[in-house]
């Protein structure tokens, strides 16, 4: 198995959307995963969810990774965005609905 950074790396740049997150769409396990999954629902954008809960190598790792300390985090072509509240204000900005525009990224399908 290789290295937590390794594995990161490979999720986020073999994804066009990556959501880190507590719990699994269906069951998010706290508030602000929840959060993250209502927006990204409600663009309509396809994205690959990562249970950080599920290990615990990723779990500290993606901190490092990204150099932010809180979960949920967003990565959009291989690009950290944010945690729940920056996606949020993005969202309500409309800038979030661009970002995932001009990243030419694909719908739900």
């Amino acid at each position: 198995m290789s290295d937590p950074q390794s594995r990161i790396a490979e999720i986020v740049t073999g994804n066009d959307v990556v959501l880190f997150m507590k719990g699994t769409p269906l069951f998010p396990q706290c508030g602000f995963s929840s959060k993250a999954v209502a927006i990204l629902e409600h663009l309509g954008v396809g994205f690959e969810s990562v249970d950080v809960l599920q290990d615990m190598e990723i779990r500290s790792g993606i901190k490092q990774y990204s150099d932010w300390p809180t979960i949920p985090q967003l990565y959009v072509k291989g690009e950290f965005v944010g945690g729940s509240d920056i996606m949020m204000e993005m969202f309500e900005a409309g800038e979030l609905h661009q970002l995932m525009q001009d990243k030419q990224v694909a719908a739900a399908g």
